[in-house]
């Protein structure tokens, strides 16, 4: 990939990922917590707000494809359906939970001050690394599990266009959008200054992913930077274990010939740097940045160190989980939720369906482990 095309790349995901930080933590446009407090809480607001989200990415995609504004539909990085989507999603569930905050959660929340968020960081590269030593295993258990290979997406199983489909599901979906507007759901009482309402969040989150598929050739995604980061750590480290190591040793072109400067970009999990490095590393530096700044404007910005031993080993824990889960899956439930199912993408569909009841499960070790020992905790 030529230097030019790799600052471009770079300089979008950078803008993206201080849009992203910003608009999250102003928000606290966190997924972990929609299922928290959907199972925990009974409150379902969030992931009311979620699914307009899915609903507006869904249309904008779609709006995009119609338009010719797409290089790629569906994106070559979505995968085929396969048990280890199942699995991988129900870990992850369990992971995001327990950590306090998704991959992106984690990174907005850790932006702001949070020390759990950190520790919860930390975990995911430890969690990436540790995945690293089991991929050829688990790359076989992929390939033996993969079903209807040669579809992507319902549109293509069904061979019909996925504008019907999102005709259908977008009828039913605004029948209960304007269904909950008219019953006053989606505003949020709150005296927080600054505070953005979720549902605002939601509609710009949705106009980001856009931009990066536009712009980039995929929808968000951050979760092999944290494989590149643990080979880079353990590069330095023990650079005879990581030369033995497979998983690091994957670079691939990527099938993706980047929009703007038609050149072809390439990557992988290993310590170098590539296209994956040109996309992420910089998103995920503006998403931590981005929140930072928002939160140093509202003076909320600082760094809480009274925080219970118990809750800190969770969140690492979590990230350790949410780590090995996000390759296992493979991907993160930005990747899946906000860019594959929108496009009906079936390996997506899939994840969460494991998603949910892991998440379910988290909810409930987190009740016994954390609110039972530190109830109102703000990391919470």
């Amino acid at each position: 990939m030529v230097i030019g095309s790799s600052l471009l790349i770079s300089i979008v995901c950078l803008i993206l990922g201080l849009a992203a930080g910003f608009i999250m933590h102003r928000s606290d446009y966190c997924v972990a917590g929609m299922f928290r407090d959907a199972f925990l809480f009974k409150s379902s607001y969030m992931l009311r707000v979620l699914f307009l989200q899915v609903v507006v990415t869904m249309f904008l995609f779609e709006g995009a494809r119609l338009s010719g504004l797409l290089a790629f539909y569906p994106f070559p990085m979505l995968g085929f359906p396969s048990l280890a989507n199942l699995i991988g999603g129900f870990l992850f569930g369990i992971g995001m939970v327990m950590a306090g905050g998704c991959v992106v959660g984690t990174l907005y929340k850790m932006g702001a001050g949070s020390l759990a968020s950190g520790l919860a960081f930390v975990g995911l590269v430890v969690g990436s690394g540790i995945y690293a030593e089991f991929h050829p295993w688990w790359a076989s258990f992929i390939k033996a599990t993969t079903f209807l290979k040669g579809s992507r997406t319902l549109p293509q199983l069904t061979n019909t266009s996925p504008t019907i489909y999102v005709a259908v599901i977008g009828a039913i979906s605004i029948f209960f959008i304007m269904k909950w507007h008219n019953e006053n759901m989606w505003q949020r009482a709150s005296q927080v200054r600054g505070y953005l309402q979720p549902w605002k969040a939601a509609i710009s989150l949705a106009v980001i992913g856009l931009v990066s598929y536009i712009m980039v050739g995929m929808p968000l995604g951050i979760t092999t930077a944290y494989s590149k980061m643990a080979a880079m750590i353990e590069n330095f480290f023990i650079p005879d274990h990581v030369k033995q190591v497979a998983y690091f040793q994957v670079t691939k072109a990527l099938d993706i010939v980047h929009p703007t400067s038609g050149a072809l970009m390439q990557g992988g999990p290993g310590a170098h740097f590539d296209t994956i490095w040109a996309i992420q590393f910089p998103l995920i530096s503006g998403i931590v940045l981005g929140s930072m700044v928002s939160a140093i404007l509202l003076r909320e910005f600082a760094v809480h160190f009274k925080v219970p031993p118990v809750q800190l080993i969770t969140a690492f824990t979590g990230g350790v989980i949410l780590g090995m889960a996000s390759r296992m899956a493979p991907a993160c439930n930005v990747w899946h939720i906000m860019g594959g199912l929108p496009l009906f993408a079936m390996h997506s569909l899939i994840f969460i369906v494991g998603l949910v009841p892991g998440a379910y499960v988290g909810s409930r070790i987190v009740s016994r482990i954390i609110l039972g020992k530190s109830s109102g905790s703000e990391e919470y």
